[in-house]
């Protein structure tokens, strides 16, 4: 039997390459250090090729399984990981110019060396808490890449709102993580476990029908609903920041109009990404317990209301682009709640519905921030009026934000429509219709937002008519996103079948 390949060795590969990228930042000799993300990318896209040649495998309770799952929903995130970070590469490259304006540095580029570093060790944190099955690894992958976070949002030392958006994001995260640590305090102390497996377990019997043979095992916590939910509680307000949902939010709009635009691409999607998958696995846990589900569906579903509601009625006024996306940002939020609040109904339409929605985000937001960057560097701005006339300017960019637009806006035929049309599935068959109808709300005012850029793309007359240079790697970029979003739109089989488990060989487990 052919040995499989421990999917772990993926975040191995990607932690090898940070530190092989801090040392050759700290030894080379070259001032500009943007080979170094050219480098990074070509090793990430072959660890993406490379990740199919792991094999999803259930999760034992022995060795390090007891916290890493290697699933197929885990693998398809670390996916999710990588690709983001790719992007987002990218972006720093296409940025260095403006970055180099607002960095200490004697020489042009010097200093600039960590902005690619950092990236790298923010991706391994994701694809840990991807595979994430026990509190202590969330927490230690959590601490990883928010620190790495932490660092970013304030890299610009001489750009007072960076360093401000930088303050305001070390204390809203430290507090965050204060109510995770206490959150999962609580439930240690409700079940005496951490990994979420057993958690669920002791949940399950604790909170279930005392019997004759076993009431220290079976009913032992009837009574103790409070301080579960009390657990539940804290556990939610923290990652309830991370994904960025009402009323959890205030930090977002100062925070990505602040940090460097690569950063705020990678906090909009990568962060996210992670947050829910998380999420996933800790309701999971939650929703099997009888005694608490129905109050926890009852939580979900205000928390998708505020944020569906502020988010997308917060985004309608905005005049900076990156504020919009801020905004919009938290309405996708929403969106993916409606389906979380499904997930103690309709488990396997949930988490299909949350993968593909994230997996569609990833490739447009993406794409709308890579073609902010290269616009705002010509035209040193990201206001809207800054792209008044793209479309005679640059057409080439301006179909690219078009795409993306009409995508994030759920147009027919895009991966945002798919994404959005399988969330309303899923709430249709929980019977959700009050989630339903703030959702269809939430949709028509984005249709008005959205199209806002649009109108100053094509309607109105550019204030610099000059052409807008692109570099090679950012075109290629551009166009690899703009057909990722017509072909998830048209022809999402591919997304959906890497969502299903292959069966694990015989003794696969057992070599670990």
């Amino acid at each position: 039997m052919q040995q499989l390949i421990p999917a772990i060795t993926l975040e191995v590969a990607v932690l090898i390459l940070g530190l092989l990228m801090l040392f050759a930042e700290a030894f080379s000799k070259r001032a500009d250090r943007s080979h170094m993300a050219g480098y990074a990318i070509a090793v990430l896209l072959a660890l993406i090729g490379y990740s199919f040649f792991t094999q999803s495998a259930p999760t034992e309770l022995t060795g390090y399984w007891k916290f890493y799952a290697a699933d197929a929903t885990s693998l398809f995130f670390k996916r999710i990981a990588l690709g983001t970070t790719v992007v987002v590469l990218v972006m720093a490259r296409e940025y260095r110019h403006v970055l180099q304006k607002y960095i200490p540095g004697t020489e042009a580029g010097r200093g600039t060396g960590e902005f690619y570093c950092l990236p790298v060790f923010i991706c391994a944190g994701l694809m840990f808490m991807a595979s994430a099955v026990d509190f202590i690894l969330i927490f230690v992958a959590l601490e990883l890449v928010t620190i790495g976070f932490y660092v970013l949002v304030a890299y610009m030392r001489r750009h007072t709102q960076s360093l401000e958006a930088g303050v305001k994001y070390l204390i809203l995260g430290a507090l965050s993580t204060g109510f995770l640590v206490y959150g999962i305090t609580w439930i240690f102390g409700l079940t005496g476990q951490t990994n979420l497996i057993a958690v669920k377990v002791a949940l399950m019997n604790g909170f279930g029908a005392p019997s004759a043979s076993g009431a220290h095992e079976y009913g032992a916590l009837i009574g103790n609903e409070g301080a579960l939910l009390f657990g539940i509680m804290l556990i939610m307000i923290a990652l309830g920041f991370k994904i960025a949902a009402a009323p959890f939010q205030l930090w977002v709009p100062d925070v990505y109009q602040g940090a460097p635009t690569p950063v705020t691409a990678f906090l909009s999607v990568g962060s996210k990404a992670a947050g829910f998958i998380v999420l996933v696995r800790v309701l999971d846990v939650f929703l099997a317990v009888p005694a608490v589900q129905g109050k926890v569906v009852a939580l979900l579903v205000v928390l998708a209301v505020l944020t569906l509601l502020y988010g997308n009625l917060a985004a309608m006024p905005q005049d900076n682009l990156k504020r919009l996306f801020a905004y919009s940002s938290i309405a996708h939020a929403g969106y993916l709640l409606i389906a979380c609040a499904t997930l103690g109904t309709q488990p396997a339409l949930a988490k299909e519905a949350i993968s593909f929605y994230l997996a569609g985000y990833l490739v447009m937001t993406l794409l709308s921030f890579l073609i902010l960057i290269i616009v705002a560097r010509h035209s040193r701005g990201d206001e809207i009026h800054h792209f008044n006339g793209l479309g005679k300017r640059s057409p080439f960019l301006a179909a690219g934000m078009t795409l993306a637009i009409a995508s994030l806006a759920g147009i027919p035929l895009t991966a945002g429509f798919l994404g959005k049309f399988l969330i309303f599935k899923t709430a249709v068959a929980a019977g959700q219709w009050t989630l339903i109808g703030i959702g269809i709300i939430g949709v028509a005012a984005g249709f008005y937002y959205y199209f806002k850029v649009l109108a100053a793309m094509y309607w109105r007359e550019p204030g610099d008519a000059t052409a807008i240079r692109i570099s090679s790697l950012a075109r290629a970029s551009v166009v690899v996103l703009s057909v990722s979003i017509i072909i998830l739109g048209i022809w999402p089989k591919p997304i959906l079948d890497q969502l299903k488990d292959a069966p694990a060989a015989p003794g696969h487990l057992a070599n670990h």
